[in-house]
């Protein structure tokens, strides 16, 4: 599956891999702590204060795929000097301080919820210096879990309003956003 509509527009994949990660975010917890997903279709919403909402987002995951996002995360865990997570009945807070395009970005998140069905987040961030012009950005999603993938997707599809779908697995693959990814880590953030 070609991705050039969303490769081209630099804002629709941060967006998308905001979203991605916040629906793993449990990509940081040790192994054990970490509340693990039911395979099947996820939908996420996530809103970002200051943003149009860009609609729900349906992920067909198995566990490969969710591993794959917290396999991601626990690579950025060496980008910080901080990460607090303290899971308590169905809640989870993070606090975090990690090094982000040149920035120190601090994150404060509360998780709550059933792990396998549906849960919500909301997640406070801060950079010092401002990155690209934004001192703090605030976001909530709301994640549930609609049942088994349907005919024909398979584990990493993804289905975005107004964009269409794509698999996850092939598009991390894809070597126009993995150089992406690295402008972006690196600060240069040339299109």
């Amino acid at each position: 599956m070609k991705i050039p509509a969303i490769v081209s527009t630099r804002r629709s994949l941060s967006l998308l891999l905001l979203a991605l990660a916040a629906s793993g975010w449990a990509g940081a917890l040790p192994a054990a702590e970490m509340p693990k997903r039911k395979p099947g279709l996820w939908e996420v919403n996530a809103r970002m204060e200051g943003m149009q909402a860009m609609g729900a987002i349906q992920q067909c995951i198995d566990q490969y795929t969710d591993d794959m996002m917290q396999q991601q995360g626990k690579r950025e865990k060496q980008n910080c000097s901080v990460i607090d997570i303290k899971p308590q009945g169905n809640q989870v807070t993070v606090h975090s301080v990690c090094k982000v395009e040149g920035s120190t970005a601090t994150t404060d998140a509360v998780f709550a919820g059933a792990f396998d069905s549906a849960y919500k987040g909301d997640m406070h961030t801060r950079f010092n210096p401002p990155m690209h012009g934004t001192s703090e950005t605030r976001m909530s999603i709301d994640a549930r879990w609609l049942g088994p993938c349907k005919p024909g997707q398979k584990p990493g599809d993804v289905i975005m309003p107004n964009v269409g779908g794509m698999n996850l697995k092939e598009m991390m693959k894809d070597p126009k956003v993995q150089e992406m990814m690295k402008r972006q880590k690196s600060g240069s953030g040339a299109p």
